[in-house]
């Protein structure tokens, strides 16, 4: 499709930047433009064929439904990232997708948010390598990808107006990483950019975030989509440089441009730029070849959410036993939960009905299972007793057998797009029969299904194993008894803090906001980066999981390859007796700097499969951003010379080895000015020495015998901005000699 517009007419171009109807673009058949589908897909494809909507309320067509984001996180696993990539891409093929929504990259600020389901991590390390690996599949595979939601979007709660408000530094290493990231290293055809307003500026006509950052600074040269419903004003839109309105509007706004370029409020020019980025979209794949393979995708789901579920806590119960006798409890091993609620809310092909896979299973091993519902998930009623009848069952069920599994979780009730939980409580009941089943004797597992975190207070003590299964997609059932039986050794490890209480999480005093404000307050220190720091203990931390073998650490190496650059080697063996997967986690920790950092901070990390015995040494390369912080003066990722240490880390609060290396950073020199302190003065490198042998050359005998006697008497003054210092001092200092010293504070800095 060439880009040559010059032959449309200005109606024909503003018409291309809108939709034609809630999932598809307009087409121009007379210049050979055709309409482009544009559905959610972040973890399958959610096509619809009769009535359309973004709530996931109307049917849509059969597909598969892979572990959603909450549960590939957990994976801390690329590759597995990119098989969902590769599957969800080859199914958008089939029904002739030509964008795929997703990824999700938000980060998870707080565990409340009720769209945590659709993301991958309190961290954006973690979650933009898993980003990128799943678009670079996607694309690979033939459709393109819509990156979502940018950006600061970290709640449902008056989603469609909130202000985020952010400083610039919590942006650029918390929010924006993750999307740059992906961008960067992937390349994706589209990014979606989110309903709320960043620092007052709706994000779909926010230039600094549209193109200021995303154009300007990462590169990007693909097509700005709005969420669905998120322009509020068409033609700012297009001035900052979001291309493609979605879903139409019937021409209104599209009427609105016109206008626009024809009174002078916008140039069509910008016009132009916006219609070569969404006519490049139509280069992607989009005739359905119905071309499906089900049966494929299934096991794709199934080993993926295998290696996604978390063992948080084992007294040894698990792997279950052959031979033994084993009590299912709990709705949900019958009716799954297995996806979010909303928009990426998938019609899946089939469903693995946990209870039956752990019967098939447990047939395997010559062992035997009774079940029992154990609560009601449409009980709304708790005056009616149903509960206390089916609890009192499940405890009877329990007396029978060896082995107690109890499957608790949140329903769509509890958590969905569109609202945000209020708490981390599991619902009453369920928490009842935790306690009923623990209390009668039978060691009992407890397996979670859930979008976001939950409490483990009040029964954590009293349960002998807890499977944090989060939502594993259609598949999910198979791959939790593949876990329990040890068909498959878990691995996962958790993306976000399990936090003792709701109020200890640092978001907790401003989430979600009031008056059409939410403040960032925590700044950078955002889940286990407050948590480190401030030395709050924590249920599980971030990157906790166990395993059924046991894995060590040794031989930890970090090597400075540059001024701002490592290397870091680690020997990890699989010391027990059966196969399994590590992640190494690789953290760095400093002081250095004029700015406070984290406790530590996740650079690097890597996931093996080991066999017993065998051993791996495992190589990671740290750039300069590993050891970076935003530098708000100077407006760039500034790395200052100093120690920095290099961390192999069992979770975020568990250091295993460590080792501090010296970097030489970047060699800054800071203009001065008159407003600038006497601290900074002094401190610059280049003026300080000339300033204090200035100082000392005009002092009088007994000026310098009393500065000698008063060592820290620059202290009292350090803050203080030097024209104010003037004044003070009643001139100590000749002007023009200090501006002759600011001319020289701005002699350039060597590129970092």
């Amino acid at each position: 499709m060439t880009t040559d517009i010059s032959h449309l007419t200005l109606e024909q171009k503003a018409s291309l930047l809108s939709g034609r109807d809630f999932w598809s673009t307009k087409s121009l058949e007379e210049a050979g433009i055709p309409s482009l589908v544009l559905t959610d897909g972040p973890h399958g494809i959610r096509r619809q064929a009769g009535d359309a909507d973004h709530l996931g309320i109307d049917d849509s067509l059969p597909s598969t439904c892979f572990p959603p984001a909450v549960a590939v996180g957990s994976s801390w696993d690329p590759d597995m990232a990119a098989r969902v990539g590769t599957a969800v891409g080859e199914e958008g093929v089939a029904f002739g997708v030509a964008v795929v929504l997703g990824p999700g990259v938000n980060i998870k600020r707080s565990p409340l948010c009720g769209r945590n389901f659709e993301y991958y991590s309190e961290d954006p390390y973690l979650s933009g390598v898993l980003g990128a690996a799943h678009v670079n599949a996607l694309q690979a595979a033939g459709p393109g990808a819509s990156v979502k939601h940018f950006a600061a979007n970290n709640q449902e709660t008056e989603r469609m107006r909130v202000s985020a408000d952010v400083d610039e530094r919590t942006l650029r290493e918390i929010y924006l990483p993750a999307f740059e990231r992906v961008v960067t290293e992937a390349g994706p055809a589209t990014v979606m950019c989110s309903y709320n307003k960043v620092n007052g500026v709706y994000a779909s006509r926010n230039r600094w975030l549209l193109t200021d950052v995303l154009r300007g600074d990462w590169g990007f040269t693909g097509a700005v989509v709005s969420d669905w419903g998120a322009v509020s004003n068409r033609v700012d839109s297009v001035r900052a440089g979001m291309d493609l309105e979605m879903p139409g509007s019937n021409g209104t706004t599209d009427a609105e441009i016109v206008d626009a370029v024809h009174n002078g409020q916008l140039d069509e020019s910008i016009v132009d730029e916006s219609v070569r980025r969404v006519l490049a979209l139509t280069e992607l794949p989009h005739a359905a070849t119905d071309d499906l393979d089900t049966d494929a995708h299934h096991r794709v789901a199934r080993d993926v959410a295998a290696d996604s579920v978390v063992l948080l806590k084992n007294r040894g119960i698990l792997p279950l036993s052959s031979g033994s006798s084993i009590a299912v409890i709990g709705a949900f091993a019958t009716q799954p939960r297995f996806q979010g609620g909303g928009s990426s809310h998938i019609n899946p092909t089939r469903t693995d009905v946990t209870l039956d896979e752990i019967r098939t299973l447990a047939a395997d091993q010559g062992s035997t299972v009774v079940s029992a519902q154990g609560y009601a998930l449409d009980d709304t009623d708790p005056s009616s007793g149903q509960n206390a009848s089916l609890r009192a069952e499940a405890v009877a069920a329990a007396l029978t057998a060896d082995v107690a599994i109890v499957f608790a979780g949140l329903s769509d009730r509890e958590e969905s797009e569109g609202f945000d939980r209020t708490s981390l409580q599991l619902p009453d009941e369920q928490v009842e029969l935790i306690h009923a089943v623990a209390a009668s004797g039978t060691p009992t597992v407890v397996v979670l299904s859930n979008g976001g975190v939950v409490t483990l207070e009040g029964w954590h003590d009293n349960v002998d194993a807890i499977v944090e299964g989060w939502l594993l997609g259609q598949a999910g059932g198979g791959a939790i008894a593949d876990v329990l039986f040890g068909v498959v050794n878990p691995s996962g490890h958790l993306a976000e803090t399990i936090p003792l209480r709701l109020e200890d999480n640092p978001s907790w005093l401003n989430f979600p906001g009031e008056q059409g404000h939410v403040r960032y307050s925590e700044g950078i220190f955002v889940g286990y980066r407050y948590y480190t720091t401030a030395g709050v203990p924590v249920r599980y931390p971030f990157g906790h999981g166990l395993s059924y073998t046991t894995f060590e650490t040794t031989d930890v190496l970090s090597t400075v390859t540059g001024s701002d650059s490592v290397r870091a080697r680690v020997t990890v063996t699989n010391s027990g007796d059966r196969a399994g997967k590590h992640v190494v986690q690789i953290y760095v920790a400093t002081t250095t700097g004029p700015v406070r950092r984290p406790q530590r901070e996740l650079r690097a990390f890597a996931k093996v499969t080991l066999q017993p015995g065998e051993s791996r040494q495992v190589e990671f390369d740290l750039d300069r951003r590993a050891f970076a912080y935003w530098d708000i003066e100077l407006g760039r990722f500034v790395v200052p010379a100093g120690e920095y240490t290099v961390q192999v880390c069992a979770d975020a609060s568990t250091v295993l080895e460590e080792q501090t290396v010296t970097l030489a950073g970047d060699a800054v020199i800071r203009e001065l000015t008159m407003d600038s302190t006497v601290g900074d003065w002094f401190s610059h490198p280049v003026v300080g020495p000339a300033l204090m042998a200035g100082l000392q050359a005009s002092m009088t005998p007994e000026q310098a015998e009393q500065a000698a006697q008063n060592p820290d008497a620059l202290k009292m003054v350090e803050s203080m901005p030097m024209q104010q210092f003037l004044v003070f001092t009643n001139g100590a200092l000749p002007v023009d000699s200090l501006e002759q010293l600011i001319e020289l504070s701005k002699a350039p800095a060597p590129a970092p």
